[in-house]
């Protein structure tokens, strides 16, 4: 991609929000809710256990008054949203470096701010990368720094990179000895929008998500993708300390399909993609062990 001047450039200029900092009890409910979703049979984490990776995005939320949705569930303004017309978001990916597990039930304080603003040209017109950075800190200890890239658009995308026609039935391969299959319904993205309060209609409308986003159903949230690749290590390697993990949202999947989750261990570190018959790196990931 080349650096862009266009308009999106000129919207955001003069835009620089200032840092904010937000507290959380990180009370045990979202946790055990979350692993209620995943099948758990019982919460992996209760009060003064360790939060596992990436479980942090239940905490923090924001909830904006209906009156402040726009007409595509996100909120219409907000603190790091850009001030570019007809917003559109995507969730691109990030980094994450752990010195100290969160704990639950003591309570935390999150500091947020923005890294990087860039405006590019992509083969689909003009986009912002933005990236927010966030310290959580505990006991007045920095636990976790996060850095999350967002993508933005002014208007809608003319051309999408997805099948006319799902096929909920094709397996994809397994390539990795750890391996989780799922098959994310309507019903799993509703309740996974509901625990991290994400209203984006491309996860429950489908009627929105085809008529007016152009993908063929509805799209799981790459929150959620990145969260499976994780399971890997939860679940296959539960004493590891994660010391750092990167991420990356390469293109959607979609609800009905059989999508794998594969991981491949290694020295000091793991390797892991999201799968399904139509693409073999939906999402990676990237994980080094203390």
């Amino acid at each position: 991609m080349q650096p862009s001047t266009g308009p999106l450039q000129a919207y955001v200029e003069s835009w620089t929000p200032g840092a904010v900092t937000d507290e959380d009890a990180l009370p045990a409910g979202p946790t055990a809710a979350l692993s209620a979703l995943l099948n758990e049979p019982a919460p992996v984490a209760t009060t003064g256990d360790p939060l596992p990776p990436l479980w942090h995005w239940l905490y923090f939320l924001h909830w904006p008054a209906q009156q402040d949705i726009g007409a595509d569930g996100h909120p219409a303004q907000g603190h790091f949203l850009p001030p570019i017309p007809d917003r559109q978001r995507m969730f691109a990916g990030g980094r994450c470096t752990i010195t100290e597990p969160l704990h639950l039930g003591e309570p935390a304080e999150r500091a947020s701010s923005l890294r990087n603003i860039t405006a590019k040209l992509g083969r689909t017109g003009e986009l912002l990368f933005v990236t927010q950075r966030n310290e959580l800190r505990q006991r007045g200890r920095t636990c976790l720094v996060e850095e999350q890239d967002i993508v933005y658009r002014s208007g809608r995308s003319s051309t999408r990179d997805a099948p006319a026609v799902l096929d909920p039935s094709t397996v994809p391969r397994p390539d990795g000895p750890w391996q989780i299959s799922s098959r994310p319904d309507p019903t799993l993205l509703f309740r996974f929008s509901a625990l991290t309060a994400n209203a984006h209609r491309i996860h429950y409308d489908t009627p929105y998500a085809r008529n007016e986003e152009g993908y063929p159903g509805l799209v799981v949230h790459g929150p959620l993708l990145a969260l499976l690749m994780l399971e890997l290590i939860r679940r296959n390697a539960p004493f590891r300390q994660v010391r750092s993990l990167s991420y990356r949202l390469r293109s959607p999947v979609f609800a009905g399909e059989q999508l794998l989750v594969c991981g491949t261990p290694s020295d000091g570190r793991a390797d892991m993609h999201v799968a399904t018959h139509r693409d073999a790196r939906h999402a990676t990931a990237e994980v080094t062990f203390a």
